[in-house]
């Protein structure tokens, strides 16, 4: 596909994100709770050279690879000085990447040689640069694993926890907060749920020994927290009393407006808590590894004001680090935004949750433009997804049963706005998640276990990348990312205006209906008109009109105009402009779409 940016003309980005451990493994047995042994698991070294090539030419600009600092796993690594884990607080037998238990290092399963396993992070940073993209690792400010301890950190650095006073609830330069006079109890599972799947284990007894109890990691202050609590980790004090009020001087509201700049300036010399200074520390380590950004953890349950000090310290360090937050509440969007200088949030709740409703059956078209509409002012600071490691993969039954069935969803999430789009590995050839790999259930490509991905297995075909097992539907499927979103990641329109154009074809077209969904974009170089069917049964034959206030903005008189099909280059569309008002003659089969640009 032609190049059509300018030379330093912004673009749209791609996110791709990788869970680390699962990408490069080629082992097909998916014995649930199954060990490494047994289902094997994926390098930093599977990253090769054809790997990240592949992933490139995908239209890709940036990986996110998940899992990387080293978390609590239930495999045995004292030969390399690294204390045993318990399983009665570790979720799975491969552990969940968000309960961290050294962030001065990495996962140790994703070495070929765990001595040098940060060595090999590195090296795999170098490759993935040297392919033109950049690199994204999740920091999970909210908590950490119960049996924090770092092993390798600089000398400067204590442990979390280390100096803690542990005899009060809360102080503010603990960590964590305790529950003094209670010790910690395991939860009590449900449905006979045992640890490693009932597997016999030295340490699993059914007990933990934290003395006192700690708060656990999503705020349960119970010493024995309920099974559906996140009680592998310990929540992190950020100087939040226990009645919510804040121990350390706030921002002024006008530094909503104010640059990265200001906000390092305001930081300088003003007390903050420990934690503070310990997850600042940790972001500036990363990023003199090469590290490109990150991805923040449940950014919401972290107080912006943090958010405004260790942003400024991170683009004050590294202008250009991407800062992406997962925030799930639109009503405090703007404060993490414009107070906690976040890049991207994720937009799950508005338009995530409607298009998949909608892709579902159940939800219509209609409540598309509203939501861009309200976010006008940020749009270009949400993130778009049609998958993630939290929400069910597309073809899974509990979500749209076909892969199909999400594309014009995914034309629509990836040239709606300006923000950056991200993809989930395997979503481009209709992985379903269908394993049941131990810990948790299917219809998730599961985090907390080893297993395989076998839609994502076809196509990397033994590490050859080269799609050679893929089913017919399944390299029709990828070809449609591919074309997608190199198209969005070269098109300067969809780094310029948007308008709707549902609401008027809704009220003035025969037969355009709410499972139809259609908009402009453009720039001073690039008009698109983009037209979405929902539908899986129904083709739409018809008018779409263009507004006359657009065909202003384009300075189009009346006559006849061409357009493109940019996705996969069909025959030319016909524009006819008459009295101002623009009417493109379109058919559209079931599940298609157009994205049509005027030549």
């Amino acid at each position: 596909m032609e190049q059509t940016n300018k030379p330093g003309e912004p673009r749209k980005e791609v996110i791709y994100q990788v869970f680390t451990r699962l990408f490069g493994n080629t082992n097909i047995t998916n014995k649930p709770w199954g060990t490494i042994e047994e289902n094997g698991v994926g390098k930093f070294n599977d990253f090769t050279d054809k790997a990240l090539e592949e992933i490139k030419a995908l239209g890709v600009t940036h990986i996110w690879y998940t899992g990387v600092p080293h978390h609590a796993v239930i495999r045995d690594y004292t030969a390399f000085g690294i204390s045993n884990d318990d399983p009665d607080v570790v979720k799975g037998r491969a552990g969940s990447p968000y309960a961290v238990k050294d962030y001065y290092n990495v996962n140790p399963d994703l070495a070929t040689n765990p001595v040098n396993r940060l060595e090999e992070f590195r090296a795999l940073v170098q490759r993935t640069h040297h392919h033109g993209l950049k690199v994204i690792i999740d920091i999970v400010p909210n908590h950490v694993a119960r049996q924090y301890v770092s092993l390798q950190k600089p000398d400067s650095v204590q442990d979390f926890g280390a100096t803690d006073i542990k005899t009060v609830e809360y102080q503010r330069e603990n960590n964590f907060y305790y529950i003094p006079g209670q010790n910690f109890q395991t939860p009590i599972p449900h449905n006979g749920y045992k640890p490693l799947g009932g597997e016999n284990h030295p340490l699993s007894d059914g007990k933990f020994d934290e003395q006192p109890a700690k708060w656990t990691g999503n705020g349960s202050r119970l010493a024995q927290p309920n099974f559906d609590d996140w009680y592998e980790t310990v929540k992190i004090n950020y100087g939040i009393r226990p009645d919510g009020s804040k121990d350390f001087e706030t921002l002024p509201p006008s530094y909503a407006t104010r640059p990265i700049e200001d906000h390092y300036a305001f930081w300088q010399g003003k007390s903050v808590p420990s934690s503070w200074k310990k997850f600042r520390d940790i972001a500036l380590f990363w990023l003199d590894n090469g590290v490109d950004g990150f991805r923040f953890d449940m950014a919401e349950m972290v107080p912006v004001e943090f958010w405004s000090y260790m942003n400024s310290a991170i683009k004050t360090r590294k202008p250009a680090a991407e800062l992406v937050a997962e925030v799930y509440n639109p009503k405090e969007y703007r404060n993490y935004i414009q107070l906690g200088k976040m890049d991207y949030l994720y937009d799950k709740v508005e338009l995530y949750d409607t298009l998949k409703h909608i892709i579902q059956g159940q939800g219509s078209t209609d409540n598309i433009w509203a939501i861009q509409r309200g976010m006008a002012d940020i749009e270009h600071h949400m993130l778009h997804f049609l998958e993630n490691h939290d929400e069910q993969r597309i073809a899974s039954p509990a979500f749209a049963g076909s892969a199909e069935k999400a594309k014009p969803a995914m034309v629509v999430s990836a040239t709606i706005s300006t923000s950056p789009t991200l993809i989930y590995f395997g979503q481009e050839v209709g992985e379903p998640g269908a394993e049941n790999a131990g810990f948790g259930s299917a219809t998730r490509t599961s985090i907390f276990d080893y297993t395989g991905v076998p839609h994502h297995q076809r196509w990397m075909n033994h590490g050859k990348f080269n799609g050679a097992h893929l089913t017919a539907s399944e390299l029709s499927l990828r070809d449609f990312y591919k074309r997608l979103l190199n198209f969005t990641i070269t098109s300067p329109a969809l780094m310029g205006r948007f308008a709707d154009l549902h609401e008027w074809n809704r009220k003035h077209s025969n037969g355009y209906n709410d499972k139809l969904y259609s908009f402009a974009r453009w720039s001073n170089d690039q008009k698109l008109v983009v037209l979405c069917n929902f539908s899986s049964d129904h083709s739409f034959s018809g008018d779409l009109h263009v507004p006359a206030d657009i065909i202003r903005s384009w300075k189009l008189a009346d006559g006849h105009f061409s357009l493109k099909d940019e996705l996969y280059g069909k025959n030319n569309v016909a524009m006819q402009v008459a009295d101002g008002l623009g009417v493109v003659k379109v058919t559209l089969l079931p599940l298609e779409s157009l994205v049509l640009s005027l030549h």
